[in-house]
């Protein structure tokens, strides 16, 4: 099994859904490892519990500072404890724009509704009042703007007709302690699941212009040019052309650019045993660290050398500008 994630977790009250989550890190297999557990309340019940359970806490209340200087001493304390994740589970503060940013993709949120519908509070009174058949909870990523991150999973939980918003709420939390855990274990594995590695690829490559999807020996690759006379300059091999893992093959200018990629990173690099002697590298997607910039960065390369010359000239006049 591949290293845990480590988590920490924000709070700010009882943290119902931070002891769900903690609890879940104990099952076979989990992916992931609560290494601290912060809050804004240095009273909070939920501190209690994680140093119980023998799970650092820090605490720092946020009365007589400025947002800014709250925050930042918050993110050295999750720095310092060497998490690659926050979590955040009833943390009743608005982070900063600069404090999400530095956690882009990092951080996730439980939310008591499904997004996008009724961001903010009061979310099962406003469900209730819509005449709306279910209420529910949404996983989310944190963005700078309140509860609008790309959503990770949800669960509905049905509106009986005597429900009022607490009883609706009380519901609701049965479903968020199984969709929070389920949901972190699934975000902090994507990248060795290879239905998301491939989305991640498809997406890149289908933005170029003039690309088309068209399998080749039942695997995913990708075409520049029109339907008949477009050329190859991508393929996702999983499991296809006697490889062993999940990678990228992208055209190469030759055999010395191959060689020099080699040498540059052997770990990254490998020359894909069907394409190798024309001209083409393998870049590894599986090794749960990928740099996407990158990836999209040879995609665009191995691109442009097949492309016609009318695409890669309309281009460079485009860069001119």
């Amino acid at each position: 099994m591949a290293d845990k994630a480590k988590i920490a977790i924000l709070i700010s009250g009882r943290g119902s859904n931070m002891a769900a989550i903690l609890y879940a890190s104990k099952l076979p297999d989990c992916p992931y490892d609560i290494i601290l557990v912060a809050s804004n309340n240095a009273a909070a019940k939920g501190l209690e519990l994680a140093s119980a359970e023998g799970i650092a806490t820090f605490a720092q209340d946020h009365n007589g500072m400025s947002r800014e200087e709250h925050d930042a001493i918050m993110h050295d304390a999750v720095i310092r404890s060497g998490a690659d994740y926050i979590v955040l589970a009833g943390y009743m503060r608005i982070l900063t724009a600069d404090f999400v940013q530095k956690w882009t993709g990092k951080m996730l949120n439980i939310h008591p509704s499904l997004l996008p519908k009724y961001k903010g509070l009061h979310t099962h009174k406003r469900a209730i009042e819509a005449g709306d058949c279910y209420g529910g909870c949404s996983v989310h990523l944190v963005t700078a703007e309140l509860d609008d991150g790309e959503v990770l999973g949800q669960t509905k939980v049905k509106i009986l007709p005597d429900d009022d918003a607490d009883s609706l709420a009380e519901r609701t939390l049965f479903a968020e302690h199984q969709l929070y855990p389920a949901t972190i274990a699934a975000y902090v594995t994507r990248e060795q699941n290879p239905d998301w590695i491939l989305d991640q690829v498809r997406k890149r490559a289908l933005a170029l212009e003039e690309t088309l999807e068209r399998p080749s020996f039942g695997a995913p690759a990708w075409r520049v040019g029109n339907e008949k006379s477009g050329k190859y300059f991508a393929y996702f091999a999983h499991r296809h052309f006697g490889e062993n893992g999940i990678s990228l093959f992208v055209k190469t200018s030759g055999s010395d650019e191959q060689e020099a990629l080699l040498d540059a990173d052997p770990e990254l690099y490998f020359l894909p045993k069907f394409y190798g002697k024309s001209g083409w590298i393998a870049v590894r997607l599986d090794r749960g660290n990928t740099d996407w910039d990158h990836v999209e960065a040879m995609l665009a390369k191995s691109w442009r050398i097949v492309a016609p010359i009318r695409l890669t000239k309309l281009i460079d006049i485009a860069n001119e500008f």
